[in-house]
């Protein structure tokens, strides 16, 4: 006797045919969601995760040009202030830090300015200067620092509620658990999971490239500065 030929009863053809519509509808809606409307189904959460990766973007992209403008010298600046200095042309020395504009012409222009004080004088107004550039630099990063570590816990909280949604859906639905009574639970779950994490990684890569970049500037600022007291301390020809 052939199995296949037994006919199956009436309630049972209609479960299994419901069921696979059921399958079909929900790889279609799959296929056809976009990122967009994935975004949608994470909750009220990812307003929050929007608002610190457009954060993020924002202070990448303006950091960016800050550092870049920071970063351009001039080859012979340090050659001309040795003249400048050497022929006792302290207002001409002045007068080209202040139209060069770079961190390290403003360092210069405040050691300049000590001159005829002792040594630690000008070492002292300098690093205070460096500081105040240095830190001018540095801001913003403290918005993607934040980022980097509490966009995780966001998405780490909005899987927690959706999971406790899920739940809550299952509890009320009884014994008419379905695949749609726990999907938006579940969908909130993991997206806002997966959004906290894409966030947190653009926001800790971009803090580790502009520290980096910071960092590049003030190693060269530091090397620009040595220059300089070299050039005060060396004797006149």
């Amino acid at each position: 006797m052939n199995l296949l030929q037994i006919p199956l009863p009436t309630d049972t053809a209609q479960a299994i045919y419901d069921t696979v519509q059921q399958v079909t509808t929900v790889k279609t809606e799959a296929v056809a969601m976009n990122a967009f409307d994935l975004a949608l189904k994470g909750g009220w959460l990812m307003i929050v995760l929007l608002i610190l990766l457009l954060m993020t973007i924002y202070v990448l992209i303006e950091r960016t040009l800050v550092i870049n403008k920071a970063g351009k010298e001039d080859s012979s600046f340090m050659n001309r202030i040795k003249d400048y200095i050497h022929d006792g042309k302290i207002d001409a020395a002045l007068a080209l830090c202040r139209n060069t504009g770079t961190p390290s012409a403003q360092m210069v222009e405040k050691g300049i300015s000590r001159l005829g004080r002792p040594t630690t004088d000008v070492m002292s107004a300098i690093e205070n200067q460096g500081n105040i550039v240095i830190s001018k630099l540095e801001r913003g990063l403290p918005v993607l620092a934040t980022s980097a570590s509490g966009a995780p816990m966001v998405g780490f909280l909005g899987t927690v509620t959706g999971m406790v949604k899920a739940f809550m859906n299952m509890a009320s639905a009884g014994s008419n658990v379905n695949v749609s009574i726990l999907s938006t639970g579940i969908y909130e779950a993991l997206i806002t999971t997966v959004g906290g994490l894409i966030v947190g990684i653009i926001a800790l890569f971009a803090y580790n490239y502009l520290a980096t970049r910071i960092k590049g500037i003030v190693n060269r600022l530091e090397m620009q500065i040595m220059e300089f007291m070299d050039i005060l301390n060396e004797p006149v020809a």
